[in-house]
């Protein structure tokens, strides 16, 4: 019963976020063609940050995809890291548009261009309509998936930045006032460069197998020992399957081996609910082994 509703969900978050990456990239379209046709920097801006988010969602979709996928003889500990892969993915990305981003609005400080502030308020108004709508597809998906949650938040960052654009849009109507549009670029840009600094050591430190946030290797070490029968714990290794499960390797000495089986039910049960690891391997190992090999 629970697994079923479990695939129910699944399967409505996958129909979700096929929606919202249509919607997205439709959108995308519509805000380039009006930035050709108006001339606006920052419509431009706004279109490739939105692609960034459709393709986010995209490629979210089919990391989820690979991620349900059962381990087997080429990965033992399944595919659940295509997720975090992904997200690297997203951010290099948005990196390179931010970059990109910067570097034309920079370039137009020296070549201004005539813009049309109506076609810029239109498209950037409908752009918000749509990046709204996405949020709240994909809002319940994000408290559970740091990618969904990542997307979700790009989508509001994206609802901000048409906000912006129609800023934008409605000074160079009322005051001509066209180096607003370069400017809102520039912001923009800004903010796509924040997230992807925000995000990218988290994504990198999983991917390079590095203690989970918030846990303590000497605490770890000390709840442990503090098991009975145990003597010491050393060569011990903490890292992230996912962004959801923690795994453990660690050698425990113990002082009677006639003892193993409750000790090491002892220390996977404080592994787990004082510290959320679902996944240990403990070499053991008897007390005189400290001084020679066993």
């Amino acid at each position: 019963m629970g697994s079923g509703h479990h695939h129910i969900e699944e399967s409505l978050g996958d129909r979700r976020l096929g929606v919202a990456i249509a919607v997205n990239l439709l959108l995308t379209l519509a805000q380039v063609v009006g930035g050709l046709v108006s001339g606006s920097l920052s419509l431009i801006a706004d279109a490739l940050h939105n692609f960034s988010d459709a393709a986010s969602l995209l490629i979210a979709w089919v990391a989820r995809k690979i991620g349900r996928q059962p381990a087997d003889h080429f990965r033992t500990f399944g595919y659940k890291r295509a997720e975090v892969i992904a997200t690297l993915v997203n951010l290099v990305t948005l990196v390179l548009i931010g970059l990109y981003l910067i570097i034309e609005a920079l370039w137009r400080v020296y070549e201004p261009q005539i813009i049309e502030g109506w076609i810029v308020v239109i498209v950037a108004a409908i752009a918000l309509l749509i990046d709204v709508a996405t949020a709240i597809l994909t809002y319940s998906m994000s408290k559970r998936s740091m990618n969904i949650r990542a997307a979700f938040l790009h989508n509001v960052s994206d609802a901000l930045a048409s906000v912006g654009v129609i800023i934008a849009g409605s000074l160079i109507l009322l005051y001509e006032w066209y180096w607003s549009d370069t400017l809102i670029t520039l912001a923009i840009a800004g903010y796509v460069l924040y997230q992807a600094a925000t995000l990218l050591p988290k994504t990198i430190h999983i991917l390079m197998q590095g203690t989970p946030e918030g846990i303590s290797i000497e605490e770890v070490i000390k709840v442990m020992e503090s098991a009975d029968g145990v003597i010491n714990v050393h060569h011990v290794h903490i890292w992230q399957l996912d962004e959801h499960s923690n795994a453990l390797e660690a050698h425990v000495v113990i002082d009677d081996f006639s003892q193993l089986a409750n000790v090491k039910v002892d220390i996977k049960n404080k592994l787990s609910r004082g510290f959320s690891i679902s996944h240990s391997t403990l070499e053991f190992e008897e007390t005189h082994c400290e001084q020679q090999p066993c």
